[in-house]
């Protein structure tokens, strides 16, 4: 009986203690339940492995002998410990008391419900106390989250307990007791621990100690890190509710800023290889089923992701569900305060279904964003890897339609539209379930009224769509104008060196901004639009209230201040599926249109399977095999490119190619590595081939990497293939040897070095058959004939080799000769044979007879100099014996490094690596300056209209309150009181107020949009104008892909993000504001709770904002790779899959995927973690504030104004974690300000216009160039590439430069053209000092020929006279001097004739014809010619330099040539070697020298010739 009247005396005591007692004993309950289960389970995991193998033995641990672990405790945690003891202590002393009470009182009077609190209280904080010191013994970094939620909701409850008390004994309804002494001395302590349970940290650390040196576990993680899986893929459900398994990421991110590494690896379900399969195999089934009709990708991907959509589906209704409790029970909380008590409890009862209803909101709001982000994620990933793996095979036809540029925004934009768009997957079906569940609501407290909400309504649905049409209409207009842009961006970056060396930056540069002006044109329209839409967002609510209140009032009902708070929290409820419908609309059509283009894309034509039939090598002598072959390039085209191909290459074979420019050798080459479309015919190939293409394709990374091009290292092999290709002496005098970075597509390396490197890769793979489309065009006679012998003669001896050349002398060692003419093979046969034969091959060899006798003329001849030249053309410098070829980037002055030096250098890589040209992408670090912020504001209109923006949002919150207000105000509080005004007033001041409201935020709205675009245009410039006055070396040094993803990505950010989040991060603090001042204005208590949540919030927000912002860094970061990839994979499409090598490159384009989407993963739910503590402690927060309300005496307050707090109550955990969450959104996004910023503060080249120091009009007028102690280096920290140049080229002089490759000869052209400023010394051209005027004047009175011929995409005409300045008749004579008038005649565009990008659709010699026009046209005094003839045939290089003699006879002309014909009838020969003057006389005195230098060249040209001589 004793027991029993235990048990029922626990309803005797008040409801706050019954509540904490019955919390307690609860929470205790669960955590020794949760421990012993968890020690169970241990136990049994243990055994498993035992049972499985009892004779295995345990692994022991590994520990380092030198190596104790330390742990050190932290003031924070001896505090916390003493707190959970002291509290304890306090409740042991209480329960001590009363029991002794108790047991001395008289028996009838005993009271056993003043031993309930205390007994679970000393039990609870007991092991509470124990838990904390456990955490010790572990060394955890973190408190475990379920004490940390005890220890909050504790201080929850001793906070209102003590309110209750305090109250009590101001009123005399109660008096002074040890509970209420213990709960007072208690709370100092819970506030303390309160704090520890929002900022988690036990502030343990673990360190080792090695002797003296002492450092933290954590920071030994190098690449260990990334070994380490997401604890994601195998968090417990407390763990997935909370986010916490996020926590140890977070902890270290708090420490110092994240590096890629300490970010966990994605669990194997969510990385890409998983997302990619399961799309690309329902792909393929989708084809298969159906392939007369054309499959649905969008099929396909709800195929693959339906379960991730289905769960999270489950999140969105419960959350849709529950979002509508409040709503729905406000009336009734009105009537209890009114006075109206259902039954006993029922404040209790209300404010408890609220809680819960808001903490399961809160929880299932969390799960379902982050898990459409997955689903995001998952599909992009995806996607991507498909786009990627079609650009690999995409035929030659299919690829002409699309251009890099445009397969790269397939991945940028179009895949990201896709994946975006799981975010609106559930609004479908969410919105009629809404608006279902809001109008159920609006019946019960309007009646019949709620057709007119249903009206209203629809009628601001459909309202929407013709904008969200004009709005779809503006965003495909600017995307489409953003792709013209970024075209051209791309091409501009791409081509930099030759828009600079023909000054005609300038011009590109408007160009590009004339397309952003148009893009800038629909921006505007797009945002302005947006301005419109918002307008209506937060019109429509109030349009559908004061139609549903009027029509309730007309028809006689009669409102209630219950009835009209439910309603307006329901229209509040409702404006997110009014203002999600047309951007749901809008999205859906947007998808679309992204989701067809990629399908189309996916769908394009592949490469032809049976282009090649592979035959076994043991069925077959032969290698390659062609019958009947013809091919065309374009399937239209009446004239096949290669017709009656006939071969046959038997194993072992040497087959050289020859013949005149654009006579289809390299399209040759294609038919048999299956790239160009087969008409008819068959080519069988036996054996794996290897190929190097005429322009050479070289990744972004190392030399080493380039080589190996993913097979796995072989050091005799590897030293063997260097030694082939010239290239060993090369890696010995570089610091890193071949561990020097390339820069972007191999900038800087030398033509020749890049095709040494492209002939290393090919002789590395071991291939059965080499495809080499004229190698030795870029390279001097030495190391030409030097390689031809080790690397085709020897390296190559017993493979099959088919090599194309223009170099006559490289013939005689084929066994079968080919020469094509207009796509046909019109002879083959041995050299021999074919001479006697005569015809076009007599006519190649000829010509090079003819070069080789002007040499011989010269060597006989014994002509002196003229006696007028300056004495300086006599100087001879003794040569260095050295004929190493050199970087350009870096030539060391010291003596190559040994083996063990070399071995210790590659060890250091990593630390050294921020020495070379080639750098890691730059981020900041920390906190986002202010400075960025300030600087941002003031980009537009020196920041007036912020204080505008502001004011707009402060009226439009005060409005909407007043209206609120009012409606709550004006009505009886319960049916049957009379109203506090008349009807008509009633609405015309509700109207009033609430349409004023939402004017003021379409004022907003528009001077948002109006500041956004003025800064972005301004920074856009800003940074457009710095990156074209940017130094070459800015180029040279940073990949392309970087550039394109601030122009791009950053600039859409900065376009369409940042002003809105601004304008919201204003709007959602006002609005917060307004929220509390509500609040507090009726339960000013609330505001005490308010102090210390707001600290905790914004030490959150610090907390979060520590590893976040570093986070959003590394995902742009890492965002870099995955472009640049794209783009270089699809310029080497062809080089990859000659290689067999499509694979590797798709693997590597799933790896760099995931260490894109590993910091995204993290990032996303980085944000959900955040915004989960924020809304539960709001949600706490309106907890107390209800238990406060149903706590005051009936008649204490307004029923109605307590009805209006609880109405934005409800909003409050929504508001404030948007609050915090747009603060740290506007961070992240202002971090693309950041990066634009970083682009706006490039160190500028010398200016364009010098106006105190311009030159004539007519300088230069001689042409004399005189080199003054010229010393050159490419960087502060690299060696000096010149040493000291001296010497002048007299005006209208043909002036030869040769020398070893990499001696020097292209740099001294650069620092002609100022690409490169002079470390010391001087160029003095025609009395001015170079350095002294504009590089605009000195550009453009300067014209060049380059080594690697550009030409942009456009026209004909375009590309030779791209500033316009020359008429038709003058092109047309430009053409036909430089031989391409017959060609073009032959187009049927004429000059208008199409050039596809990089000039794809002409060949290399063709290019370079076209280059030739440009200089032409030009006609400038003083010409270059950078190897300009390299990839064209000796008849035409001669041809060439005949026209070059006759246009620029006045002219000085300086050629830079590999082929000793092209200078050896120059006026003057300039010799460089190791970046000195070895020599500089006329040809005929250095030939006259025995021990001359450029003797030797023209011996060595002459030796490798000699088989032509004899026959």
């Amino acid at each position: 009986m004793v027991s029993f009247s235990i048990i029922s005396s626990f309803g005797d005591l008040p409801f706050p203690e019954q509540v904490a007692a019955a919390t307690h004993a609860s929470l205790l309950l669960f955590f020794l339940f949760f421990a012993s289960a968890r020690r169970v389970f241990a136990c049994a995991i243990r055994r498993v492995p035992a049972l499985k193998d009892d004779g295995r033995n345990p692994l022991p641990v590994r520990r380092d002998p030198g190596c104790d672990r330390l742990v050190e405790v932290g003031y924070w945690f001896k505090v916390t410990t003493f707190c959970c003891f002291f509290v304890f202590f306090l409740q042991a002393v209480v329960l001590g008391y009363e029991t002794v009470n108790l047991v001395t009182g008289e028996v009838e009077s005993r009271d056993f419900t003043l031993l309930y609190l205390p007994s679970a209280q000393a039990s609870a904080w007991l092991v509470l106390g124990l838990s904390v010191f456990h955490c010790k013994l572990k060394a955890l970094v973190k408190f475990p989250c379920l004490i940390r939620v005890w220890w909050f909701i504790s201080f929850i409850f001793s906070l209102y307990i003590g309110y209750l008390d305090t109250k009590g004994l101001i009123t005399k309804s109660i008096s002074l007791n040890s509970h209420t002494l213990a709960n007072y001395a208690a709370l100092p302590a819970l506030a303390f621990l309160f704090l520890a349970s929002v900022r988690g940290i036990t502030s343990i650390e673990l360190y080792r100690e090695h002797g003296d040196l002492r450092e933290p576990l954590l920071a030994g993680e190098d690449e260990a890190g990334c070994l380490r899986v997401t604890p994601y893929s195998e968090a417990g459900l407390f763990s997935l509710a909370t986010l916490s398994w996020l926590d140890p990421l977070l902890s270290v991110g708090a420490k110092r800023p994240l590096e890629l590494r300490d970010i966990p690896l994605l669990a194997t379900k969510d990385r890409s290889k998983t997302c990619y399969k399961m799309l690309n195999s329902n792909w393929e089934r989708l084809k298969a089923e159906d392939p007369e009709n054309q499959p649905s990708l969008a099929l396909a991907i709800c195929r693959s992701f339906w379960k991730e959509a289905a769960l999270n589906a489950v999140f969105a209704g419960l959350n849709t569900l529950v979002s509508y409790v409040g709503p729905y029970l406000i009336s009734y909380f009105v009537d209890y305060l009114s006075g109206n008590i259902a039954f006993p409890h029922e404040g209790y009862i209300l404010a408890s279904i609220f809680f819960t209803a808001k903490l399961i909101e809160t929880l299932s709001t969390r799960q379902w964003y982050l898990g459409v982000d997955i689903l995001g994620m998952h599909v992009k990933s995806a996607l991507t890897a498909m786009v990627y793996r079609k650009g690999l095979r995409l035929s030659s036809t299919a690829r002409q339609s699309h251009t890099s540029g445009e397969i790269v925004n397939y991945m940028a934009v179009d895949v990201q539209r896709v994946g975006d768009y799981s975010w609106y997957l559930h609004d479908i079906w969410m919105l009629p379930l809404q608006i279902v569940l809001a109008l159920a609501i609006l019946y019960k407290n309007v009646g019949i009224a709620t057709i007119a909400t249903l009206v209203a309504t629809i009628i601001s649905i459909i309202v929407t769509i013709p904008l969200a049409k004009v709005q779809e209409e503006y965003q495909d207009n600017l995307m489409s104008a953003k792709d013209e842009r970024m075209r051209k961006t791309s091409e501009c970056l791409r081509n930099m060196r030759i828009l600079k060396l023909q000054a005609w930056e300038d011009r590109y540069r408007l160009i590009l901004e004339e397309m952003r002006n148009v893009e800038f044109k629909w921006l505007q329209r797009a945002l302005y639009a947006q301005s419109v839409i918002t307008f209506i967002f937060w019109g429509s609510p109030i349009f559908v209230s004061v139609a549903t209140f009027a029509t309730s009032i007309l028809l006689g009902g009669q409102l209630t201040a219950g009835g009209v708070l439910s309603a307006l929290a329901t229209f509040r409820i409702l404006q997110e599926p009014l203002r999600n419908f047309p951007d749901l609309i809008s999205m859906i059509a947007q998808t679309k249109v992204s989701l067809d283009r990629i399908s189309g894309f996916l769908q394009e034509e592949e490469l032809q399977e049976d282009a090649t039939i592979v035959v076994p090598r043991g069925l077959t002598n032969n290698s390659i095999e062609i019958k009947d072959g013809e091919f065309c390039w374009d399937p239209s085209s009446a004239i096949p490119t290669l017709s009656g191909i006939q071969l046959k290459v038997e194993r072992g074979m040497r087959v050289a190619v020859c013949g005149i420019v654009g006579c289809g050798k390299s399209s040759f080459l294609s038919c048999i590595l299956g790239e160009i479309p087969k008409t008819s015919g068959e080519v069988s190939i036996s054996g794996s081939a290897a190929y190097v293409p005429q322009s050479a394709w070289i990744q972004s990374g190392n030399i080493e990497e380039n080589i190996l091009f993913g097979s796995p290292m072989d050091k005799p092999r590897y030293k063997s293939v260097l030694h082939a290709c010239c290239l060993k002496k090369d890696l010995e005098l570089l610091l890193h040897g071949d561990q020097t970075i390339i820069g972007d597509r191999g900038i800087n390396l030398s033509g020749g070095q890049k095709q040494r490197v492209q002939l290393a890769r090919a002789l590395y793979q071991g291939a059965d058959i080499y495809l080499l489309d004229d190698p030795f065009s870029a390279l001097d006679a030495h190391t030409g004939s030097e390689l031809f012998k080790e690397y085709i003669l020897t390296a190559l001896a017993g493979k099959t080799v088919i090599y194309v050349t223009h170099q006559v002398e490289f013939l005689p060692a084929a066994d079968k000769i080919l020469v094509l003419k207009d796509g046909h093979i019109i002879q083959a046969g041995k050299y021999e044979d074919l001479l006697q034969a005569g015809t076009d091959f007599n006519a190649l060899v000829s010509a090079h007879h003819e070069a080789i006798e002007t040499m011989d003329i010269l060597e006989d001849s014994s002509i002196t100099i003229h006696s007028g030249a300056p004495p300086v053309f006599g100087k001879r410098l003794t040569s260095s014996p050295s004929s190493t070829d050199k970087m350009k980037s870096e030539t060391p002055e010291n003596e190559p490094p040994s083996e063990e030096k070399a071995i210790k250098e590659k060890k250091k890589v990593k630390r050294t690596r921020k020495k070379q040209l080639a750098q890691e992408e730059e981020r900041e670090r920390g906190r986002v300056s202010l400075k960025v912020y300030l600087s941002y504001m003031a980009a537009a209109y020196k920041g007036t209209l912020i204080p505008l923006i502001i004011l707009a949002q402060i009226t439009f919150q005060v409005l909407q309150i007043a209206s609120n207000w009012w409606m709550a105000w004006a009505n009886p509080q319960t049916r049957g009181d009379s109203p506090k005004t008349s009807s008509i007033v009633l609405l015309v001041v509700y109207m009033t107020l609430a349409f004023g409201s939402s004017l003021f935020v379409f004022i907003r709205a528009v001077l948002v949009a109006t500041f956004g675009l003025a800064a972005a245009q301004k920074l856009f410039l800003r940074m457009l104008r710095t990156v074209f006055r940017a130094p070459m070396s800015f180029f040279d040094s940073t990949p392309a892909g970087r550039i394109l993803n601030r122009v791009s990505v950053d600039q859409s950010v900065v376009d369409l993000d940042i002003p809105f989040r601004l304008g919201g991060f204003a709007s959602t603090t006002i609005q917060l504001l307004g929220i509390v001042g509500v609040m507090t204005k009726v339960t000013w208590q609330v505001l005490l709770l308010f102090l210390p949540m707001a600290m905790a919030c914004l030490w959150m927000q610090k907390y979060y904002m520590a590893s976040s912002r570093e986070l959003v860094r590394i995902v742009s970061i890492q965002k870099s790779p995955v472009i640049h990839l794209f783009g270089e994979s699809i310029a080497g499409a062809a080089t990859i899959r000659g290689f067999r090598q499509e694979k590797r490159f798709m693997k590597r384009n799933l790896y760099l995927l995931d260490c894109f989407t590993r910091p995204f993963f993290c990032s996303i739910a980085a944000i959900e973690w955040l915004c989960l503590r924020m809304e539960l402690l709001s949600t706490f927060a309106f907890a107390v504030c209800m238990a406060l309300l149903v706590s005051f005496p009936h008649g204490s307050i307004d029923p109605s104004m307590a009805g209006l707090a609880v109405t934005y109550g409800l909003n409050l955990n929504a508001r404030l974690s948007r609050w915090i969450l747009s603060f740290c959104k506007l961070e992240n996004k202002i971090i693309s300000i950041e990066r634009i910023h970083q682009y706006c503060q490039i160190p500028s080249e010398a200016p364009a216009v010098v106006e105190d120091c311009r030159p004539t009009s007519w300088w230069p007028e001689t042409g004399q160039i005189e080199l003054v102690d010229l010393k050159v280096r490419y960087k502060d920290t690299l060696p000096l590439v010149l040493h000291g140049v001296t010497c002048t080229f007299p005006g209208g002089k043909k002036v030869g430069i040769v020398g070893r490759t990499g001696s020097g000869k292209s740099t001294l052209i650069q620092a002609l053209f100022r690409l490169i400023e002079p470390a010391e010394g001087k160029i003095i051209i025609d009395n001015i000092d170079i350095s002294t005027i504009g590089l605009h004047d000195l550009r453009s009175r300067l014209s060049i020929i380059p080594q690697d011929p550009t030409l942009f995409e456009g026209t004909i005409r375009g590309n030779l006279d791209p500033l316009e300045e020359h008429s038709d008749h003058e092109i047309w004579q430009a053409l036909e001097k430089c031989q391409l008038g017959e060609v073009i005649r032959h187009k049927p565009q004429k000059l208008d004739a199409p050039v596809l990008e990089n000039g794809d659709n002409w060949s290399v010699g063709q290019r370079q014809l076209v280059s030739l026009g440009r200089a032409l046209l030009k006609q400038a005094r003083i010409l270059v010619l950078d190897e300009a003839t390299a990839s064209v045939d000796t008849a035409t290089d001669n041809l060439i330099q005949k026209i070059i003699r006759r246009e620029f006879k006045d002219c000085t002309v300086c050629t830079i040539a590999h082929r000793i014909p092209t200078v050896i009838d120059s006026d003057l020969v300039l010799v460089l070697s190791d970046g000195r003057v070895a020599e500089f006389d006329s040809p005929h005195e250095l030939l006259e020298d025995k021990s001359s230098m450029f003797l030797r060249l023209v011996s060595e040209y002459s030796t490798r010739s000699s088989s032509v001589q004899d026959a």
